[in-house]
């Protein structure tokens, strides 16, 4: 068995990746995460997980590093983690009645030979139509700021859907695991 690294200070993806039953390692990566010009959610997505993980696996000799990353998109337009309890609840506000797609990227990198997997799970999330009065009660209850999109699905945000369309339900907290089961077995991994 090969060692897991998550590339990523998120205790949501630590609580993802933890449902394998697997010991992992965590190493916070520091990189830039700005999008370039032009560039789309998914190239956005892939380009940060990959680099993530590479930036963890650059000088270990061995290990399977996991980098991932995911941004809204709602009519064209990338939306991030808010940052702050008023930009959360513009970000709900926008959603109101309407579907957003989340691009989740997904890295495997093998330390020992450099090989990448990337890919990129998209979820739709269609918003019920939300008062003020229920975005202003969700983010005081839940603060996710630090969640695209400005909820958190794992959670209390579930009030605010409608509906739920993807592959893989652990891809909307930022980790598709369906994905990495994939890649970890392609990687000569054996699970579970």
């Amino acid at each position: 068995m090969t060692d897991w690294i998550l590339a990523s200070s998120s205790p949501y993806r630590r609580e993802v990746l933890a449902r394998l039953r697997r010991d992992f390692a965590v190493a916070s990566p520091d990189i830039d995460e700005c999008p370039r010009p032009g560039e789309s959610a998914d190239a956005l997505v892939a380009r940060l997980a990959e680099s993530k993980a590479r930036a963890v696996a650059a000088g270990r000799a061995s290990g399977l590093i996991i980098g991932s990353d995911q941004v809204s998109e709602r009519d064209g337009t990338i939306l991030g983690k808010p940052g702050d309890a008023a930009t959360a609840r513009e970000q709900l506000r926008g959603a109101s009645g309407r579907t957003v797609t989340f691009h989740t990227g997904l890295a495997l990198v093998d330390a020992a030979t450099g090989e990448a997997q990337v890919a990129v799970d998209h979820t739709r999330v269609r918003f019920r139509d939300l008062s003020d009065a229920m975005i202003e009660r969700y983010v005081a209850a839940e603060n996710p700021v630090d969640c695209a999109g400005g909820f958190k699905s794992e959670g209390l945000g579930v009030v605010l859907f409608d509906a739920i369309e993807g592959e893989d339900p652990a891809a909307l907290v930022g980790l598709p695991l369906i994905r990495l089961v994939r890649m970890l077995e392609a990687a000569g991994e054996t699970l579970p």
